[in-house]
């Protein structure tokens, strides 16, 4: 059996760690191809303008426009040339860091999130859009960045309803990491640049990966409420220096190399209804990982674990939390038949799928959580 375990080259995280960011560029050269959101930039200005004069190093502006584009890429990759650039930043949310990675394509990448949203920092795979916004295509390097850098005191700074959302894409990674070891279905970590060509892109998870999904869910659970307290202050504590690590490393490494299952297919699914369109990716997955619980049945200490988690720290345990008030049946059979496409991650649960068990655990889920907070508001 083929396994795979993919990783950043190295992850560092802590206070004002973003004055160190010059030093990593050095190990590449006198430049970088900066690629950031304006206001991202505005947020770190003195700290990058710190690093900047005590490495002696220098960041080109790249006027990021805001997408993740073919065209966009493109353009960002002529100027990188034309600078002769050492290497790529990309600093902010996450369609600046997948653009960095497409300019940078598996070479010489430093990533910088200023936010703990979710775990794609880590990964060595990126979404492309339409400059108008729309969903173009998965793109996949030859390795993940080579440095992932977090300065935890930015983290901080940024609005709560990020972080939390961080730990809902988090949420995620053990029990999708578990059912993907179940099924001895593939993982993200096995695929290449070479992918569409098929080129040894079938391996399985790692028992580390499968470990590290499994720390992940216990961090969550020991930290998770402690970190939002944190966060709400704007201050650093240990918990939240956990939940930072979590969300963006242990939930990258495990999602990766453990595997994706139900839950991301049932939230993919979900973007069919236009209420979830104002909610983060980390919010519906968090209502998509009692969905999965649903449709396999999970025990009830383990579902109540979870409800209870989730209502902790804000997370939405049912459809009306992610902006949908009403639905039918069959507007939900619409969300599950995009849920169960043929190359979508739900196939690697273990056992048969149904467009008709998915709705309906879909409506189960959102009926159960429903219930569930009725319970606690009384």
């Amino acid at each position: 059996m083929r396994r795979a375990f993919i990783s950043p080259t190295k992850y560092v995280q802590g206070e004002n760690e973003l004055l160190n960011l010059g030093y990593f560029v050095k190990t590449f050269g006198d430049s970088a191809l900066l690629i950031a959101h304006p206001d991202d930039v505005a947020r770190v200005k003195n700290k990058l303008e710190a690093t900047k004069h005590k490495f002696n190093i220098t960041f080109v502006e790249s006027g990021f426009h805001g997408e993740c584009s073919r065209q966009e890429v493109a353009r960002l990759q002529a100027l990188a040339k034309e600078h002769n650039c050492a290497c790529t930043v990309g600093l902010g949310g996450g369609k600046a860091i997948d653009t960095a990675k497409c300019v940078a394509e598996g070479e010489a990448l430093i990533i910088v999130p200023t936010i703990a949203a979710t775990d794609a920092p880590t990964s060595h795979s990126a979404v492309l859009y339409t400059p108008e916004g729309e969903f173009d295509d998965y793109a996949y390097f030859k390795q993940s960045p080579s440095v992932v850098m977090i300065d935890t005191t930015v983290i901080a700074q940024a609005p709560t309803r990020f972080l939390v959302a961080g730990m809902g894409d988090a949420l995620s990674t053990y029990f999708e990491a578990r059912a993907t070891a179940n099924s001895y279905s593939n993982v993200n970590a096995g695929l290449p640049c070479g992918v569409r060509e098929g080129v040894c892109g079938d391996a399985k998870g790692t028992i580390t990966a499968l470990g590290l999904a499994k720390l992940c869910y216990e961090t969550l659970l020991e930290n998770g409420y402690k970190a939002k307290l944190a966060c709400d202050q704007n201050i650093v504590t240990p918990a939240l220096e956990n939940i930072v690590e979590t969300n963006i490393l242990l939930s990258g490494l495990g999602f990766e190399s453990g595997g994706l299952a139900a839950i991301h297919a049932i939230h993919n699914g979900l973007t069919a209804l236009e209420g979830t369109h104002h909610y983060y990716h980390g919010e519906k997955v968090a209502f998509s990982t009692i969905a999965q619980l649903v449709l396999e049945n999970a025990d009830r200490a383990e579902m109540k674990e979870v409800l209870d988690f989730s209502l902790s720290i804000g997370l939405p345990v049912c459809l009306a939390d992610i902006g949908v008030e009403h639905v039918n049946y069959e507007e939900l059979l619409e969300v599950a038949k995009k849920a169960c496409i043929a190359e979508e991650s739900i196939h690697s649960m273990p056992f048969p799928i149904s467009e008709e068990a998915v709705a309906s655990a879909i409506m189960a889920a959102d009926q159960l959580g429903r219930q569930y907070k009725l319970t606690k508001e009384v």
